[in-house]
């Protein structure tokens, strides 16, 4: 046991099972499963996870009904023929000597989509509508909850069955089990509403049949949002008086506790909550649940280091903590906790992009730090090489710092020039907009496995012919990014117009008046530096091509940053090009009508209107044979973060 942390990796007892430590990977989906079944690539992310020592890993939600399909790649547990593809889950996590819990899933009204693009009948308590996915449910029948009831016992029993050591049920955020408890969406007059007691039946018999079906010494556990932080949500008054009752009839072996609801867009934004909120904010609400149940309880929140856990354990605020996001970024972090390499770790921002973004857009789960993730089977294990090359790493953006990393851990000589005085590249303006601080530490992390890995970092050094040819590299990485791009513009009486990156960096100064921000890419430089600017209490107006700021954006992460533009007054314009501007107007046209649009009263323009890239150096001019080298990032088209490292990976992985 480390002695830096001791609560976190000490043992916890729950129910029938102990757990080796404090650390779990609480359930989320991956888009991993296939027609709702286990699949090799599922069982290799979940493996790195235990590999990587954490003590606890929930799966992702199991539909215990057909009506409980809430996305095309939902797992399911309707059918015995699910066990062999679970056993098999469950076998790879046990082999590290972690623990293995499912969840057992009905969305209720919170559906997202159906396999054939038609809207599906959804399921819930009474017919009251979702307002974040304009869903109108149809009430169950009694025959209906019944069935649904029982499969909850039946794909509990079913996990049993594969291996699993126990199940949770997932009464968070807003789903059917909440649904029922809720007297907002609940507004039955049969023995399923009315009082609290009618409420509760739902979620009390779902319990008792998982534990009846599953037999003694199985784990059911209960999840929970201690608070759904939402208008017509479950508050923590209510959540405290179900649980207790629940704990006092038995029926509880653990509860875990977040934050949220998926029925509203401010109460989403808990379910994966981005980096504007606080490390373990929701420690507060998992301590007022265990003082009122007596089994373990689990917290959810943005806990990202170890530190931060060990803390919350410590205070007696929760037993144990999901560090979800965290072990997406970094499936390791436990055994270099326990080891005492905190330095080591690669720490989640919290940008939401390729965790939960990849989910709202149908993909596969990554992340932007470590696109090994959800990519095991490919890159998770990079053999060492048997020729050891010279590697020349042009430019020090993310794409080129992953790219020495890679290249350095398997055995190649690299060696990366940076021109300017930092490496970072647009990190390094990222970091400085508000709310946007811990992006950082993409660099931070970066860096600091090239370093680890060997490779050779060298700032203020600009590569040309003379100092490629001095370098004889075997192979070239080009990762020398982009610049902002500034398009034709009809400008008349001389008016201030400046790109975002000099306002950022605070190279040029805003004359005193309203600024208007043209944003042509709609993600975060646009509506950053339009609150960048409000904060200096400048008046600002949004000008936005799209049909929203921050269009492209993870959901959550755009809706905190819009409702802080709400809340700084900033005035957004939607669907508008710019066209051009004099001294006191901008004028735009509109994307649908192609009419003017006109901005009146303006001091000065910023531009958000994406990058070109930057290909200077030639390494080809400059004699190096086009088959060894590799361009990754901005300077093969710009994008983002995201693909600037997965490109740097695969480039490195190739050399």
């Amino acid at each position: 046991m480390t002695t830096r942390f001791p609560h976190l990796f000490s043992p916890l007892r729950i129910g029938g099972v102990t757990v080796p430590n404090r650390i779990l990977s609480s359930g989320h989906d991956t888009v991993l499963a296939e027609d709702g079944a286990v699949t090799d690539d599922l069982i290799a992310y979940h493996e790195a996870r235990a590999a990587g020592g954490a003590g606890l890993i929930v799966l992702q939600v199991s539909g215990v009904h057909e009506s409980a399909r809430y996305t095309t790649h939902v797992l399911m547990a309707t059918d015995d023929a699910c066990v062999p593809g679970y056993a098999r889950l469950a076998e790879a996590v046990h082999r590290h000597g972690a623990k293995v819990f499912g969840q057992l899933f009905h969305p209720g009204r919170e559906i997202l989509e159906s396999k054939d693009g038609t809207a599906p009948v959804a399921w819930a308590p009474s017919a009251t509508p979702s307002e974040r996915f304009h869903v109108m449910p149809r009430a169950m029948t009694e025959a209906e909850i019944h069935e649904v009831v029982d499969g909850y016992g039946q794909a509990a029993r079913r996990l049993r069955e594969a291996g699993l050591d126990g199940v949770e049920i997932v009464a968070s955020h807003g789903y059917l089990p909440a649904q029922f408890l809720s007297p907002h969406v609940n507004v039955r007059t049969d023995g399923w509403g009315g009082d609290l007691g009618g409420r509760l039946r739902f979620l009390r018999e779902a319990l008792r049949g998982a534990r009846d079906q599953a037999g003694p010494g199985f784990v059911v556990g209960l999840r929970v949002s201690g608070d759904e932080l939402s208008h017509d949500g479950l508050d923590t008054g209510l959540v405290l008086e179900a649980v207790a009752l629940l704990d006092a009839e038995g029926l509880l072996d653990y509860v875990s506790v977040c934050a949220g609801s998926s029925s509203s867009l401010s109460g989403a934004e808990h379910i994966a909550p981005p980096m504007v909120r606080s490390a373990g904010y929701t420690a507060p609400l998992a301590a007022k649940v265990r003082a009122v149940v007596g089994v373990p309880v689990m917290v959810a929140g943005r806990i990202n280091q170890p530190q931060e856990a060990e803390q919350i354990i410590a205070d007696g605020r929760a037993d144990a903590c999901a560090m979800t996001r965290a072990l997406i970024c970094d499936p390791e972090l436990p055994v270099k906790s326990a080891q005492g390499r905190v330095e080591e770790i690669r720490a989640c921002v919290g940008c939401n992009q390729a965790c939960i973004g990849h989910f709202q857009l149908g993909h596969p789960i990554s992340c932007i730090q470590h696109p090994e993730t959800g990519r095991e089977r490919r890159f998770a294990a990079l053999p060492t090489v048997t020729r050891r090359k010279r590697v020349l790493v042009i430019g020090g953006g993310p794409a080129g710092l992953k790219a020495a990393a890679v290249a350095a851990a398997r055995g190649h000589e690299v060696e990366l020039h940076e021109a300017g005085r930092r490496v970072g590249g647009q990190v390094l303006l990222a970091e400085r907009l508000p709310g946007r601080a811990e992006f950082g530490g993409v660099v931070t992390n970066l860096e600091g496995e090239a370093r680890r890995a060997g490779a050779r970092i060298r700032t203020g050094s600009r590569i040309d012919a003379v100092a490629l040819a001095a370098a004889a590299p075997d192979a070239v990485v080009l990762a020398t990014g982009a610049r902002p791009r500034r398009p034709h513009l009809e400008l008349m009486d001389e008016p201030v117009v400046l790109d975002a990156w000099s306002v950022i960096r605070g190279d040029a100064v805003l004359p005193r008046g309203r600024i208007v921000v043209a944003d042509w890419r709609g993600d975060w430089i646009g509506l950053g530096v339009a609150l960048h600017l409000a904060a200096q209490r400048r008046k600002v107006t949004l000008c936005v091509t799209g049909f929203a700021a921050g269009e492209h954006l993870q959901q959550y992460v755009r809706a905190a940053m819009l409702a802080e533009a709400v809340r700084a007054r900033v005035d957004i314009v939607p669907n508008v090009r710019l066209h051009g501007a004099d001294a006191d107007t901008v004028y735009l046209q509109h994307t649908l009508t192609e009419g003017p649009v006109l901005v009146e009263g303006v001091a000065g323009v910023v531009l958000a209107q994406g990058h070109l890239p930057v290909t200077d150096p030639d390494p080809v001019a400059l004699g190096i044979p086009s088959d060894r080298v590799l361009a990754v990032g901005d300077c093969v088209a710009p994008r983002t973060v995201e693909e600037a490292v997965l490109e740097g990976l695969t480039a490195a992985a190739a050399l």
